[in-house]
C-alpha cells in the first residue's frame, strides 16, 4: 500500500496541512515540527505527488542537458559533475546524448524545453549549426553553454581557458628542449578546437618552437583517429617533429599506441601530451602528461548562472574561463 500523506502526519504527531507545508517548502515552520515531518517521510519512504508540486511551484525541478557523445570520457565526467552538483540541490538531470549530429541535438533541446525543465545545460556539437538551436532555447528557458559555445553570445558559457592550457603544454616542451611540433585535433569546428588550435600555434611561435601545416591532423575525438593520426607521424620517418600535441586525451592514447607500435620511445623520440586528463591518463604506457579540466569547478558554475533570479543584473553572453592545471607524467 502506498504512503500517503496523512500517514507522514500521524507519524509526526502534525496535521495534514502542516505536513504538506513542511514538505512543499511553502512556508515556515518551526524547526522541531520541520525535523519531525522530514524524519517521518523518510522512514516511511514517502514520495509525494511530484507532479502536482511542480505545478503549484511552477517548477519541475529538473535541468536538461546535452552533451555531443556519451562516448567521450571527458562529457560523461562533466555530466557526472553536474548531477552531483544538482543533487546537492535536490533536483534531477535529464541527460540527452547528441550523437555528435546537430540534428539530434536541435531535436532533444527543443524536447526538453517542451518537458518545461528548470534550465538547460548544453555542449554545442559544432559553431554554426549549433547556433540556430542554441538561440530558441536560450530564449525560453534558462540556459547554459558548457565546455563549448556557440559564436552568438545569446547564452551564458563556461569552460575551460583553452589558450591557457596550450600555453602550459608549450612551455612544457619548451623546457625540454623540444624545437618541433605537431598538432592533432578534431576536423569538426567547434570553439574548443578553434580555441585550441589558435593556442598552440601562438604558443610556439612565443617560444620559438617550429610548426609546419603538414604536422597538423584531424579527425575525430577517438583513440581510432589518434591511431591513425600517429601512424601519419610515422610514415615521416627523419622529417617528423619532436613532439605531437593532441587537443585531447583519446587522441593522445592512439597516438602513442602508434607510435609505440613503430618502435619509437615516448618521450626520447618524440613527446606525445593530451589534455582532459581523463581517469585512465595516468594508466597508459607511458602515464600521459596532459592538461586537467576543473570539472567540479565547472558543474558549481553553471548551477550559480542557471540559479540567477530574473531580475538580477547580469551581462548577456557571460563568458566564465577556468584556469587549466598541467598534471606532468612520463610521455613528455
Amino acid at each position: 500500500m502506498a504512503v500517503t500523506l496523512a500517514d507522514v502526519a500521524a507519524r509526526a504527531g502534525v496535521s495534514t496541512t502542516t505536513a504538506s507545508r513542511v514538505l512543499a517548502r511553502s512556508r515556515a515552520v518551526s524547526p522541531g515540527v520541520q525535523a519531525a515531518v522530514e524524519r517521518a517521510s523518510s522512514e516511511l519512504g514517502y514520495a509525494g505527488n511530484g507532479v502536482a508540486r511542480a505545478l503549484r511551484r511552477q517548477r519541475t525541478d529538473a535541468v536538461g542537458m546535452v552533451v555531443p557523445s556519451i562516448r567521450n570520457p571527458f562529457f560523461t565526467a562533466l555530466v557526472d559533475a553536474v548531477e552531483r552538483t544538482l543533487q546537492t540541490t535536490g533536483r534531477v538531470l535529464y541527460l540527452c546524448d547528441a550523437r555528435d549530429d546537430v540534428t539530434v541535438e536541435a531535436q532533444h533541446l527543443r524536447s526538453l524545453v517542451a518537458r518545461g525543465v528548470d534550465g538547460i545545460v548544453v555542449s554545442p556539437c559544432a559553431d554554426g549549426r549549433s547556433t540556430a538551436a542554441v538561440v530558441e532555447a536560450a530564449a525560453r528557458v534558462p540556459l547554459v553553454q558548457l565546455d563549448r559555445h556557440v559564436p552568438e553570445p545569446v547564452a551564458d558559457w563556461v569552460g575551460l581557458d583553452d589558450r591557457a592550457a596550450m600555453d602550459l603544454v608549450v612551455d612544457r616542451l619548451a623546457a625540454r628542449g623540444v624545437r618541433a611540433a605537431g598538432f592533432v585535433t578534431a576536423a569538426v569546428a567547434n570553439s574548443s578546437t578553434r580555441e585550441r588550435a589558435a593556442g598552440f600555434a601562438d604558443a610556439c611561435a612565443r617560444v620559438g618552437i617550429r610548426t609546419d601545416p603538414a604536422w597538423t591532423v584531424t579527425g575525430a575525438f577517438t583513440i581510432a583517429d589518434g591511431i591513425a593520426a600517429g601512424q601519419r607521424f610515422v610514415e615521416l620517418g627523419a622529417g617528423r617533429p619532436d613532439a605531437v600535441v593532441c587537443a585531447d586525451d583519446l587522441l593522445a592514447i592512439g597516438v602513442s599506441h602508434a607510435l609505440r607500435g613503430a618502435g619509437l620511445d615516448i618521450p626520447a623520440d618524440v613527446a606525445v601530451t593530451g589534455l582532459d586528463d581523463l581517469e585512465f591518463a595516468p594508466y597508459v604506457s607511458p602515464p600521459l602528461t596532459t592538461v586537467r579540466q576543473p570539472t567540479d569547478r565547472m558543474a558549481e558554475e553553471v548551477l550559480r548562472l542557471l540559479d540567477r533570479p530574473p531580475g538580477a543584473t547580469r551581462t548577456p553572453g557571460t563568458r566564465i574561463a577556468l584556469p587549466p592545471t598541467l598534471v606532468v607524467r612520463a610521455s613528455a
